[in-house]
Parts: C-alpha cells; sequence; structure tokens
C-alpha cells in the first residue's frame, strides 16, 4: 500500500511496559503534540539517553532487539529542528514513520486527557506512557481512537464520485470521508455520510484498507461503494461541490493542472490510484 503509516514495522512489546524498557542503548525521540524533532533533512533525531530532555515517557517498542521511546514535551526545541509528523510523513522511512505514528497518537491524547474524566483530578502517567491513572478515585484512562469512514464510491458506469470542502480552493478535490456514529458499523457509516453530505443512495460496500491518522486520534477505514443513484445533492456545509469522474477526465484534467488530488500520504490516494490504475499529477499534501 503506497500511503503513510500504512504498516506497523515494530513489535510494541506491551509485556515490558511495566518492566524493564529503559535501557542504556535506548533511543529516544523527542514529541510535542504532532511536532517531532528532525536532523532538518526529512528524517527523525533519535537521541541517546543520556541526551534525552526531563519530560514524560512513551514505550514505544523493539525493533530488532533495539528498544525505542519517547519524551514528550510540551513544545520541541527549537536547535532540534520540530517538523509536523503530517509534513514529515511524505519523506520518513518506514520504520521511523512506524514508531513516530505511535508516538504522536499518544502525544496527542496525553495533551488532552490530563485530567479524571470520572472526578477532575489530575492524573499522572502509568504503563510506560500506554494509561493514566487518577491518585483520587483510581480510575484508569486509556487511550482514544476515533474510527472514521473514507470512501472511493463508483457509479455503474465507473465513474468516481469526488468532492470538495468548503475550505478547499475550487480544484481541490477528494474522496468523502466523515466519523464512525457509536452504535453503527462501518459500512451504514459509508451510506449515511454520502447520503448526507452529497444526497447519493450506496449500496455494496467493500473494505478495503486502513490508515492510523493521529491529528489528532482517528484511524480512517477505507472503502470502496457502489452507488445506486447518481444525481448530486451537496449538503453546502460540510461539502461545498461533488463531481462524477471518469478516468479519461481525471488524468486529462490532472495532467493540464486543473485538478488537485490528495498526495501519496493519503488513503485518499491509494483510493483513487485502486480505482484510476494510473499515476495522477497536481496532488496536494
Amino acid at each position: 500500500m503506497d500511503f503513510a503509516f500504512s504498516r506497523a514495522r515494530h513489535d510494541r512489546a506491551a509485556h515490558l511496559r511495566g518492566g524493564k524498557w529503559r535501557t542504556a542503548a535506548l533511543k529516544v525521540m523527542i514529541v510535542g503534540g504532532e511536532h517531532v524533532a528532525t536532523n532538518g533533512d526529512g528524517a527523525l533525531r533519535w537521541l541517546s539517553l543520556d541526551d534525552a530532555p526531563d519530560g514524560d515517557w512513551i514505550f514505544l517498542g523493539v525493533k530488532d532487539g533495539q528498544h525505542f521511546a519517547a519524551v514528550m514535551v510540551d513544545r520541541v526545541p527549537t536547535a532540534l529542528m520540530p517538523v509536523s509528523l503530517r509534513a514529515l510523513s511524505a519523506t520518513m522511512i518506514a520504520d521511523d514513520a512506524s514508531f513516530a505514528v505511535e508516538a504522536v497518537a499518544l502525544s496527542r491524547w496525553h495533551q488532552s486527557n490530563r485530567f479524571c474524566a470520572r472526578c477532575g483530578t489530575l492524573t499522572t502517567v502509568a504503563q510506560a506512557g500506554h494509561t493514566r491513572v487518577c491518585g483520587n478515585c483510581g480510575a484508569q484512562h486509556f487511550p482514544r481512537t476515533d474510527p472514521a469512514v473514507i470512501m472511493l464510491i463508483t457509479d455503474d458506469t465507473g465513474r468516481a464520485l469526488l468532492g470538495r470542502q468548503s475550505s478547499w480552493p475550487p480544484n481541490r478535490f477528494s474522496t468523502l470521508a466523515g466519523f464512525v456514529e457509536p452504535g453503527e458499523a462501518p459500512d451504514d457509516a459509508v451510506r449515511r455520510e454520502v447520503m448526507e453530505e452529497v444526497g447519493v443512495d450506496v449500496g455494496d460496500v467493500v473494505y478495503a484498507g486502513s490508515q492510523p491518522w493521529p491529528f489528532p486520534a482517528s484511524l480512517m477505514l477505507g472503502f470502496h461503494g457502489e452507488a445506486k443513484s447518481t444525481k448530486i445533492t451537496v449538503d453546502h456545509d460540510e461539502i461545498a461541490e461533488a463531481r462524477w469522474f471518469s478516468r479519461d477526465e481525471l488524468s486529462a484534467l490532472s495532467a493540464a493542472n486543473q485538478i488537485l488530488t490528495p498526495a501519496n500520504v493519503s488513503i485518499s490516494s491509494w483510493l483513487i490510484g485502486q480505482w484510476h490504475g494510473g499515476n495522477i499529477a497536481g496532488r496536494w499534501s
């Protein structure tokens, strides 16, 4: 799969979180929200245990016998050349991306969940950064991941349905997407979101792949779906415009730089590519 974070490359080694994971040879990432320390050349900067700054720790796991961890800070120091993981993901090697997506997802969760949801007391980090515990009422709090569906819908002539959000420029199009609601199956979420956003009735839905997306806490579940109707009625809330595109039309528009489609870091690009079958120029990140 040709998109960021598509496969885990390390063993998270959960059995070590309560024990001896902090070794002398530990490699340490510095993370602040969605920003990580870099070498300034599109690669992560790994520090030694002795060089790591103060902060709460996350044990990330093990790769080829080497232990890896992250230190969470409010802001990555300028001297460590912080870069958003969202921007860095296009140039990262797969092993670094595997560690970074875990670190950023947990860092964002810790930033937003410092107080106990039961009694309001400040909580503390436990289980090597994978849990927060309330010292007042004893509640344990675990990281949250919000499932979202992202879908490439096609009609019976093979055209694909792409939409443009209200905040995007006129030539920027992508697949439709939305969050799974409580008590809802992902395939039902596909049908509901497409109907709500563009008024198209969707029948069969097939799972295609997934992508962790820690901005701040999503798991993108990719689907292909078959349209039962083709009339478009946009909601003019989330979606400003939606159109059906044939493969030839998308190729021509892309070659003329008259349409922008998602960059390879996104599962959206992969879904479009699976349908299109070729390279599409004019991508945006």
